[in-house]
């Protein structure tokens, strides 16, 4: 297969990420173009990543481009995913991949033409793939955790814009729940804003808790918060099944304990970069014309559940997942 002629839509921090995961597979695909709206600042990205500059999609498309990775952020999306599908251009689209279902199912029936995927990279890490094949019996209880403290960029701190923490950050740990445990019947989720209503423009949460139940009995609880420690994210899960427990520090990273028939610990080390492995898996699908590791319309699934866990902190009470979007 050729090189895939790769378009970054975004110049930010993780347009920049994507970029550098580009460099590192260079018998695979090559950085061509970079668009945004502000001309100087997407030069500025070009000059550092390389590609050539755009102000325009369809002038990007025009261009040709095999691939086109989605940064932007979610409120500013307007429908270039689908004008890349339409060109033929393939698709990764970071998270979360809207701020409602309509948009977001709009989106994945678009790009039913191409090979798409969604930027939930945590999948792709080396304790994660390890746990999914080895022999653990059936998730019991899953804790998970977001945080940090940072006033991050403006249109992050507006619900309108981000959709909050939960959609923009502890969705990742949400897409993890369905990963090990599966899909949920229940959700309980309480937030709020306590250390930042006096900053100008900050109405989204910085405290949050989730819990994720099961008809069977299995629980999922979730927490985040944005003030913890400053320059610090600290993202981190455990996992308590019938034969084997762990506990991850990240994607790569767990100490993994079987517990049954005999008690046997061990540590999972890898140091695989995961933005670099789903960009490689994707290559691959569109090689070999098969769904990528983590298809686009994951990323709605894992959208509803975290719609569903904002709605119900908004209404204070339990609401069943299937009935709560």
């Amino acid at each position: 297969m050729t090189k895939l002629r790769v378009g970054i839509l975004g110049n930010g921090g993780i347009a920049a990420r994507h970029a550098a995961s580009v460099a590192k597979l260079p018998e695979t695909m090559e950085l061509v173009a970079v668009c945004g709206r502000d001309a100087g600042r997407v030069g500025a990205f070009t000059a550092q990543h390389g590609g050539r500059p755009f102000t325009d999609l369809d002038a990007m498309l025009d261009a040709g481009i095999d691939l086109m990775i989605d940064t932007a952020p979610p409120f500013s999306r307007g429908g270039e995913a689908k004008r890349a599908a339409q060109a033929g251009v393939h698709l990764l689209v970071e998270k979360p991949i809207a701020l409602d279902l309509a948009a977001g199912d709009a989106m994945v029936r678009a790009a039913s033409g191409v090979t798409a995927a969604v930027g939930f990279m945590y999948r792709h890490g080396d304790a994660v793939r390890r746990w999914q094949v080895a022999e653990t019996g059936p998730v019991g209880l899953m804790t998970g955790s977001y945080h940090c403290n940072a006033l991050h960029a403006p249109w992050w701190r507006e619900r309108a814009k981000s959709g909050g923490q939960i959609l923009e950050q502890l969705i990742h740990i949400i897409d993890l729940v369905r990963v090990f445990v599966g899909e949920p019947d229940t959700v309980y989720a309480r937030k709020a804003n306590l250390f930042h209503r006096d900053v100008p423009g900050y109405d989204v949460e910085d405290v949050s808790a989730i819990v994720f139940g099961w008809n069977d009995g299995r629980i999922a609880t979730l927490n985040a918060s944005n003030i913890a420690v400053p320059g610090k994210w600290d993202k981190r899960w455990s996992l308590f099944a019938e034969k084997a427990t762990a506990h991850f520090t990240d994607w790569n990273n767990a100490a993994f304990t079987r517990t049954a028939p005999d008690v046997e610990e061990s540590i999972w080390a890898g140091d695989t970069d995961p933005f670099v492995a789903q960009l490689a898996d994707l290559a691959d699908a569109i090689r070999d014309k098969r769904p990528p590791r983590v298809p686009l319309a994951e990323g709605v699934a894992t959208l509803k559940l975290a719609l569903a866990a904002v709605r119900s902190a908004d209404e204070g009470r339990e609401l069943r997942t299937a009935d709560a979007i």
